[in-house]
């Protein structure tokens, strides 16, 4: 754990490449009408969020069982807390939770800034579609950019539009709460 919460924030440091592409060429040259096909990768700012908020909620516990002062809201500030205060986490019962959560978040960092291109991302989930049995999978359709879809094995799939829903209806789901 100790190890995790340390490499969290030089991951979430290093994701911060991953938010928007960055043209190859050292000196591009602009032609007149022409776009800026550049764009934001709205699922590296979700993590980067989801990490924040992660760590803020477990400093929270800390902060009101042990009566200490908050950190201040950044991921180093919050993970070097949490490290602090490491021993205590680990004699609560949410303890395997805790370490479940930023084993995951490191996992994800780590697969965002240096995705293997020739893995398959197995089983993410059981699929949100109502009494659907399948499991949901990331695999790799079409190459190139963008060419990635997200679907089940009992047929349903997501566009890339729909990851974000998708992965709020999964989030849900793991809460227990009925889709």
């Amino acid at each position: 754990m100790e190890r995790n919460l340390q490499t969290l924030p030089v991951l979430h440091e290093e994701s911060l490449h991953q938010v928007s592409p960055t043209s190859r060429r050292s000196n591009p040259t602009k032609v007149s009408g022409s776009r800026r096909l550049d764009h934001l990768n709205i699922s590296v700012l979700d993590t980067r969020h989801h990490i924040l908020a992660t760590l803020e909620s477990w400093s929270e516990i800390v902060v009101e069982q042990l009566g200490v002062a908050a950190p201040v809201r950044s991921v180093p500030q919050l993970a070097r807390f949490l490290n602090r205060h490491l021993e205590w986490l680990a004699g609560q019962p949410p303890a395997a939770d805790f370490a479940d959560e930023v084993d995951a978040l490191v996992v994800e960092l780590r697969g965002m800034i240096d995705p293997d291109p020739g893995a398959l991302h197995a089983l993410v989930r059981q699929c949100v579609v109502a009494d659907c049995a399948g499991v949901i999978s990331a695999v790799p359709s079409g190459g190139g950019v963008g060419g990635r879809s997200i679907g089940c094995s009992a047929g349903h799939s997501w566009e890339m539009h729909e990851w974000l829903n998708l992965r709020q209806l999964m989030e849900r789901q793991r809460k227990g709460v009925t889709v």
